[in-house]
């Protein structure tokens, strides 16, 4: 593909590339470090599935640049030098009230087999990422201040703190306090982070003289303590937005990209681009440049829900990795634009199932089971489940059941799943003798129809065979007959071949709405069901015959 019919990952690979290429500069950091797209989580409680998009989104550019022959590194940091500015949701808000101000790498994790809070929280979802296909080169920003990575950055902040105070009011329009440097220390007294203000800067004897005041902010209190300390080594941080373009020129970003409320005008991105550019003279990251601030990327919602890590709102990245496929995730993540807005809802709505038979078509697409309407289509779709599919990409199509036959296929089994294979063995659905890949691959598309059906399905994919006759039904004996006929040739007949007979009887008692609804209030107890034909031989005839021998 070219020009505007480029995937858009490979599109923003190209653009680092050209990029890199037109800055000799760009050039040694990309010889010395590599082609690093870099994004950032503050853990400040269960992290959202919105985090989820741009975790992908920069996994997929790196991916791109190496498919382009460069090294595309991605790179995720945990902001784990924050303070902690909210009684964590889901917790003991008084245990960890004295912890309010305090870094959330220096605060004890909620169980005792992590090295922190931010530990915790971080490593909950990073532990997941393997079955979202991410590959991710984990790092902690705390760690790189005591590394003394942010060394050089911070002295070039401090020593041009009046010209980042007129970028500030430049932008906001509003005066800044000219003794604030743009500089926390963590106190030396009480380890707060979130209440200190450094005032006096030494740029000889590189000492930063701060206090710890006690009404700074209202979520902590300050101890009051005055100081005087190097602000190297780990010794506190740069405030968010002198971070953030801090950042980029000590790690050797290339290429980051955020959430849209970041990327409002006059925002922490515009703040951030023009503190990289006067201060540090580093080119922002693609796909902001030194002086537009590009495109973000849209909100990821489920069931209408904005995510919040902070207030513990909305569903969290490790909690939707148990419900819904990390596969189907990452696929819908990797189909949709970066700047398409995406609401997806699974509760009780028919949303996963329709997704799924969009991934089978990508699939068959993909290995020329299928033709698409074009051939940029046909590239596009290709292009998808590649970077749907990380790794090695099976070198053939594997045995496909649809999400919804697979739904009612394990439903019939009682979600017992090795019965619910020999079923489709029996139907001769799928061949007698199966490779291992493809027997993995049946059992996961099984377990995801039944995790599905008992979490999220709407009640009318939902059903249970029942075992007596409803109390007080009445048949008519047309309607019956009809019925046990049709029973009788479950086993003797083809799928095709019984539809055929289902339709031919039921235009021939003349309302083929009331014979259908006769047939599902015998088998299930309601008026609707699913496909009868494919629902009855996914069952035996004998345990239908159990059922309708008493009419």
């Amino acid at each position: 593909m070219t020009g505007d019919s480029l995937f858009w990952a490979d599109k923003y690979a190209r653009q680092v590339i050209e990029r890199v290429e037109s800055e000799p500069a760009l050039q040694k950091i990309a010889k010395k470090k590599g082609y690093i797209c870099l994004d950032e989580k503050t853990p400040s409680g269960h992290i959202h599935i919105g985090s989820g998009r741009g975790w992908i989104i920069h996994d997929l550019v790196a991916k791109a640049l190496r498919d382009l022959g460069v090294k595309g590194r991605f790179i995720l940091s945990s902001d784990d030098i924050d303070p902690m500015d909210k009684p964590p949701a889901g917790l003991d808000s008084k245990k960890y009230e004295q912890y309010m101000g305090v870094p959330f790498y220096k605060i004890p994790s909620p169980e005792s087999r992590y090295k922190s809070y931010a530990d915790y929280y971080f490593r909950e979802c990073t532990d997941k990422f393997e079955e979202f296909g991410i590959e991710a080169e984990l790092e902690s920003t705390g760690n790189w201040y005591e590394r003394g990575d942010f060394n050089p950055t911070i002295k070039t902040a401090l020593d041009n703190h009046e010209k980042i105070r007129s970028i500030y009011e430049r932008i906001y329009k509003k005066t800044v306090a000219s003794d604030k440097l743009p500089f926390n220390p963590i106190c030396e007294n009480c380890g707060k982070i979130g209440t200190t203000v450094a005032y006096e800067w030494n740029s000889d004897t590189e000492m930063l003289k701060y206090r710890c005041a006690p009404d700074i902010v209202k979520w902590a209190q300050g101890c009051g303590h005055d100081g005087e300390i190097s602000p190297y080594d780990g010794n506190g941080k740069l405030p968010w937005k002198v971070e953030w373009a801090a950042k980029w020129p000590t790690v050797g970003v290339l290429f980051e990209t955020a959430g849209k409320d970041h990327f409002t005008v006059g925002g922490s991105r515009t703040v951030a681009i023009a503190i990289c550019d006067e201060v540090f003279d580093y080119t922002p990251p693609i796909p902001s440049s030194r002086k537009e601030i590009g495109g973000a990327y849209e909100f990821f919602n489920i069931g209408g829900k904005k995510m919040s890590t902070s207030k513990g709102e909305g569903v969290g990245f490790a909690e939707i990795a148990e419900k819904i496929p990390p596969k189907l995730l990452r696929y819908l993540l990797v189909r949709t634009r970066p700047h398409a807005a995406l609401d997806f809802d699974p509760f009780g709505t028919n949303k996963l199932l329709l997704l799924a038979e969009s991934y089978d078509k990508c699939e068959r697409i993909y290995y020329g089971e299928e033709k698409a309407d074009n051939d940029r289509e046909e590239a596009h779709e290709k292009r998808v489940y590649e970077l749907s599919n990380p790794g090695a990409v099976s070198t053939q199509i594997l045995p496909q059941i649809p999400f919804g036959y697979a739904s009612m296929v394990v439903q019939a089994c009682n979600f017992d799943i090795d019965s619910a294979i020999d079923k489709l063995k029996q139907s001769e659905y799928i061949p007698e003798k199966l490779s291992k890949e493809g027997l993995g691959h049946l059992k996961e598309r099984l377990e995801m129809a039944g995790s599905w059906v008992s979490h999220y399905a709407p009640d009318e994919y939902k059903f249970t065979l029942l075992d007596k006759l409803q109390k007080g039904l009445k048949i008519e004996s047309a309607e019956k007959n009809a019925i046990l006929n049709i029973v009788s040739k479950i086993d003797i007949s083809s799928e095709k071949e019984l539809e055929a007979l289902i339709y031919e009887t039921a235009k021939e008692l003349g309302s083929p709405g009331n014979f259908f609804r006769t047939f599902y209030i015998v088998l299930l107890g309601k008026e609707k069901g699913p496909r009868l034909a494919s629902f009855l031989k996914t069952l035996s005839q004998e345990r239908v015959e159990k059922l309708t021998k008493y009419l």
